[in-house]
């Protein structure tokens, strides 16, 4: 799993342009990912919601600018990202480590993470700790990347390891950051084995959405009632 330090390290480094890589390295395709889960968390019609690995924002302001009335606490473990967040117009931000989160037990109808639980040192642990700030009925959303299956895996592959980096790397000056971040997604639980994480972790009712041809998993889950 991710090295914690070096995660913290390289987001801060890249945080200034990560907002302007993702839409270049996507083809503007994030936009729309966000949108998904976006009008799926409207659907539910929570009023709490936290937003773990919030990053420079981006799923929590979506979330802010579709769902107006609901009360959004962003967290990141990196600094320099959030502070983007808070500049963006996110009004709730809180620094703070996935794996030990500020906040009392069942505390939230909704948790988040958008592209961060990858990045996390302890998957299990991380699942475990976001099921204990929920409320018992309380819903779970990852989006993640994942890998394509079929005649698109192999180029898909291709690019994610030979072409973003380079793309992602002139972007930000730090092709390092964007290295890692193939080898983040083939190690990446990805589909059922993501599901059965998720029910072996505090939830119930684990479901995935290949999005983009499978480019992106859109995982929600349950957490039992108390």
């Amino acid at each position: 799993m991710p090295d914690a330090t070096y995660v913290r390290d390289a987001f801060a480094r890249i945080a200034d342009r990560y907002v302007m890589a993702n839409h270049v390295t996507s083809c503007g395709m994030d936009i729309w990912w966000r949108k998904r889960v976006a009008w799926k968390i409207r659907s539910w019609q929570p009023r709490t919601l936290l937003d773990v690995a919030s990053g420079t924002g981006d799923l929590a302001l979506e979330i802010q600018d579709t769902c107006p009335q609901l009360d959004i606490m962003a967290t990141d473990f990196c600094a320099e990202m959030l502070s983007h967040a808070s500049a963006r117009g996110l009004p709730k931000t809180m620094v703070a480590d996935a794996l030990q989160l500020p906040f009392f037990d069942a505390k939230y109808d909704v948790v988040t993470v958008a592209f961060g639980l990858r990045n996390m040192a302890d998957y299990p642990a991380a699942l475990r700790e976001m099921a204990r700030v929920l409320k018992p009925g309380g819903r779970l959303v990852v989006l993640d990347f994942s890998l394509p299956k079929g005649l698109l895996r192999a180029p898909y592959r291709w690019y994610l390891h030979h072409v973003l980096p380079k793309i992602a790397g002139y972007l930000t000056q730090q092709k390092d950051a964007y290295e890692y971040l193939g080898a983040s997604i083939e190690q990446f639980p990805q589909g059922s084995a993501m599901c059965q994480l998720m029910l072996e972790n505090g939830f119930h009712e684990a479901e995935v959405e290949p999005l983009t041809f499978g480019v992106v998993s859109l995982y929600t889950a349950t957490k039992a009632q108390a």
